[in-house]
């Protein structure tokens, strides 16, 4: 693609971080992994931080330590990732999806309490696209039902909900650091926790259950090798250097965005803000108005495609997906979740996106757009 959907943001700086690591000898659990964890710490606010090799081992890791098991619901968004019940099933708990807020795309409160049961234990709550969910009323809900909540702060760094941080207001946090995130790490995702207990047995379970990492054949549980190499780290603590920079910069590409495509009746754009919460702007996702639908979005995907920009299905539900679809349990019916997620459209968004390449995207979706609407299609 001329214009891909993402791309990642590598410094000379993140390069010769990551070159100074392999002209060591400590890869992996070296001294690169506690200086991104405290580093994580510092900026987030969270007094236990966990870095692992991915963000869905640490959704995992957070299921596991709070005692998730067979048996188990956990109320989970459907239009997100599908790593997120994913995480649920590994520890055989039945994933129980409820329906997002039509503006913000987040679980809707509103809706939660008539999916708790006798077997909930608990909520993850997604930030979708970097903005904050509300986190006040599940929150609120969760202590009324004894209930854990993980926050899934995977797509949004540095977002706040109400001058704090995500990811430290729940049970535990986890964010990730994969290609097409805010910072990068190539791979990799961090477990955040207020709970020093919680800490301690998602350490273990990252390092294949041992109890300390001096004695390596000293093993009390069954773990796994979720480790993040001091490789991965060294690039990790450059990229979170310039986070406030980065967050700027995807800030100003989505108004950018805004400004071009304010004026096409067609397009329900996201909100630019949202009271008592600051977004960090993972993804810029569009919608396409209701007199478009989703043959019209699949047709712009490949129209822009032929023209060497890259546009993205952001979300296939999950409760339609295969294995879910055909899976045990009650079947669920999330109305809002299918029709936004039939007409979503994630435009290229990362941080070196030039103003021109946004102006020309803008140009060739409204063209496509008007296109459909005299008949074309």
């Amino acid at each position: 693609m001329r214009i891909p959907l993402s791309s990642p943001d590598i410094s000379e700086q993140d390069i010769e971080a990551v070159a100074g690591v392999l002209r060591t000898s400590t890869l992996s659990l070296g001294p690169k992994l506690l200086e991104f964890e405290r580093a994580i710490s510092g900026y987030v606010g969270a007094p236990e931080v966990i870095a692992v090799h991915s963000g869905t081992s640490a959704l995992h890791l957070c299921i596991r330590a709070l005692g998730i098991s067979e048996g188990d619901e956990v109320i989970v968004p459907s239009f997100t990732f599908i790593a997120v019940a994913n995480a649920v099933r590994y520890e055989r708990a039945m994933p129980v999806f409820v329906d997002v807020d039509r503006q913000t795309l987040n679980l809707d409160p509103s809706l939660i309490e008539a999916a708790i049961t006798s077997r909930t234990r608990a909520i993850i709550v997604v930030h979708t696209f970097g903005c904050p969910a509300d986190l006040s009323s599940i929150l609120h809900i969760a202590r009324r039902h004894s209930l854990y909540v993980i926050e899934d702060a995977c797509e949004a760094m540095g977002a706040e909900y109400e001058g704090r941080k995500v990811g430290i207001l729940g049970d535990a946090g986890v964010f990730a650091f994969y290609p097409n995130k805010q910072i990068t790490t190539g791979e990799g995702g961090a477990v955040v926790t207020n709970n020093p207990e919680v800490a301690i047995r998602v350490r273990k379970l990252r390092n294949q259950g041992r109890d300390d990492c001096e004695d390596w054949f000293q093993h009390s549980e069954l773990g796994y090798n979720y480790r993040i190499s001091d490789i991965n780290c060294a690039l990790g603590i450059e990229q979170l250097k310039r986070i406030e920079t980065i967050l700027d910069r995807r800030e100003s590409i989505a108004k950018r965005y805004d400004r071009i495509l304010a004026c096409e009746p067609d397009l329900i754009l996201p909100p630019l803000t949202v009271p008592g919460r600051k977004i960090s702007w993972f993804a810029y996702v569009v919608r396409l108005g209701d007199r478009l639908s989703q043959v019209h979005r699949d047709w712009l995907v490949n129209e822009m495609r032929l023209r060497g920009i890259a546009l993205g299905r952001y979300f296939a539900p999950i409760h339609l997906q295969p294995i879910y679809r055909s899976g045990p349990g009650k079947k669920s019916v999330l109305p809002v979740t299918e029709c936004q997620a039939s007409r979503a459209l994630a435009l290229p968004f990362f941080n070196r996106l030039k103003d021109e390449e946004i102006k020309e995207v803008c140009e060739e979706l409204v063209r496509l757009i008007r296109s459909v609407k005299l008949g074309a299609l």
